[in-house]
């Protein structure tokens, strides 16, 4: 297959400046993505043209532009994530009898766009379009968990608020990035009480071909049902599942270690 750097580099840039909480340097871009200053305000250029990128001169930064906006929109109608993780969800919620959950990561937040009720389970706070912060969720810890050093600056200030529910969870940058290295370590994310008194969630990332999260598959339950060998032992079905929707967009084996 013949080689298009010119589109790679495009694509690679749309990408980081779709990761941003705001809009970005050119000289920063260029140092993420390695290239010459001249490429990087070439590239941008030709990207500006096409509506895919905002130039804001009084800033000199630069944000994604109406295009990719359009072409988000054209996905969000189309939903093949979404429609993966439904039949894949609707799968795990038969095998393990517990209430399941598909999220992306927005912002800070986690946005729930699939869930899956187990039979004789009662509903939960995190039904469809909901909004929860990210550091308090399992789904959220799994999906930051995946994220760089820089990428979790970009989203959480030194001076961030972190909001609580139910008087546990990170309360500080500190806390959180201990929180994420212990996700990492275990393989998964897990959270007892954050969300809801009385229960608890076990959530795995969904990876794409660049290692980043797509979004994360998580399970609730009571927490007096489950001890700590058995949660872990949910967790190895919760981590299939992520595995197998990384895969089916393009994750490479490498990356899917990560979650």
């Amino acid at each position: 297959m013949a080689d298009a750097p010119a589109v790679r580099q495009a694509l690679r840039a749309l990408v980081l400046l779709g990761r941003q909480a705001a809009p970005i340097p050119a000289g920063a871009i260029a140092r993420e993505l390695e290239l010459p200053r001249s490429t990087t305000y070439r590239l941008l250029s030709v990207l500006v043209e096409q509506g895919f990128v905002v130039h804001i001169p009084d800033e000199r930064r630069y944000g994604l532009g109406v295009a990719a906006f359009e072409l988000g929109f054209a996905y969000t109608r189309q939903e093949p994530l979404q429609w993966m993780g439904r039949s894949t969800l609707a799968r795990l919620v038969d095998q393990t009898r517990h209430n399941g959950h598909f999220a992306i990561l927005h912002g800070g937040d986690v946005l729930y766009v699939v869930e899956e009720r187990a039979a004789g389970r009662a509903s939960l706070v995190t039904d469809v379009g909901v909004r929860l912060p990210a550091h308090l969720t399992a789904s959220g810890l799994a999906m930051l968990a995946a994220l760089t050093t820089r990428q979790l600056r970009a989203l959480f200030a030194p001076d961030h608020r972190f909001v609580q529910r139910n008087g546990t969870g990170p309360t500080s940058l500190s806390q959180l990035r201990t929180l994420l290295h212990e996700t990492r370590e275990a393989g998964y994310a897990q959270e007892d009480g954050s969300v809801t008194p009385g229960f608890a969630s076990v959530g795995c990332a969904v990876l794409d071909h660049g290692g980043h999260p797509a979004a994360a598959v998580a399970l609730t339950f009571p927490s007096r049902e489950l001890g700590l060998a058995a949660r872990a032992a949910l967790a190895v079905h919760v981590r299939a599942a992520a595995r197998q929707l990384s895969r089916a967009i393009g994750a490479q084996p490498d990356a899917e270690r990560r979650d």
